[in-house]
């Protein structure tokens, strides 16, 4: 890389605003906007200390498909339900390729959380189940990377049929389809050499947004939520994720190694 001296480069030249009383109005709307978002967010920032990518490589697993399957099983235990769950997908494969959607909610995670604190259920079979969601999440991660994803298809159509001025199809419109995109868990893994921590807010006003950078021996979360939202607290989700990925190394250190 070729620097130029500092001496051939001109003075910097302080830009000077030209600020009417209707662009201050505007610029002091969203001051107040923007305070009101900030003060409203909570955040937990977390480093889970107790292992990272170590341990699921160790059992044959996906590092970033085992914390997804522990934000499966956290969210279970806070509310019994599944939610929808968004995690982002790089596209950047594709020229001018974005991200589309890997949604970690499956059927597969559906069976390990139900399962998971059922006393009826033995360690083998908890497993087994885990496995089973851990393969099923990265099976829709290979096909959302590669373009396969169902996402940003629909978004595609939507959008063409409202720049053609055509009648937006009944899908679009349906209760289910709302409910789909309506995304209590936001997710992303955002690995990173240094130790550091990325966060964003809920996409729902009701949700949550997790961000986390798997390192070696340990994970750094930052988990969001909204403090106008009685429902949610990112603290009590930041610590259900800890109890979540413990609970799950306690029943693969007490069972037999699996052999995928």
């Amino acid at each position: 890389m070729v620097q130029s001296p500092a001496s051939s480069l001109p003075p910097p030249l302080k830009l000077q605003f030209s600020v009417t009383p209707e662009i201050r109005k505007h610029i002091d709307e969203a001051e107040r906007s923007m305070n009101r978002l900030a003060q409203d967010l909570d955040m937990k920032v977390t480093v889970f200390k107790h292992f990272g990518k170590n341990i699921p490589k160790a059992n044959k697993m996906s590092p970033d498909a085992f914390i997804q399957i522990a934000l499966q099983l956290a969210y279970y235990r806070m509310y019994q339900t599944c939610c929808a769950t968004y995690e982002s997908a790089s596209l950047r494969t594709f020229r001018l390729g974005r991200t589309d959607t890997i949604r970690s909610a499956s059927n597969s995670s559906a069976s390990f959380v139900k399962a998971f604190d059922n006393p009826s259920k033995q360690n083998p079979e908890k497993v087994d189940l885990m496995e089973r969601a851990v393969r099923a999440h990265q099976s829709y991660t290979a096909m959302a990377v590669s373009g396969q994803a169902i996402d940003r298809h629909l978004l595609g159509l939507k959008m063409q049929a409202l720049e053609e001025n055509l009648s937006v199809p009944a899908i679009f419109r349906d209760p289910a389809y709302a409910k789909a995109l309506h995304y209590r868990l936001s997710t992303s893994q955002v690995p990173s050499k240094t130790d550091c921590v990325m966060c964003f807010g809920p996409v729902v006003p009701d949700g949550y947004g997790v961000c986390y950078n798997p390192m070696e021996d340990h994970i750094n979360f930052a988990v969001s939520s909204f403090n106008t939202c009685e429902e949610t607290r990112a603290a009590d989700l930041a610590r259900a994720v800890e109890e979540a990925l413990l609970d799950m190394r306690r029943v693969l250190d007490q069972s037999p190694r699996s052999k995928l």
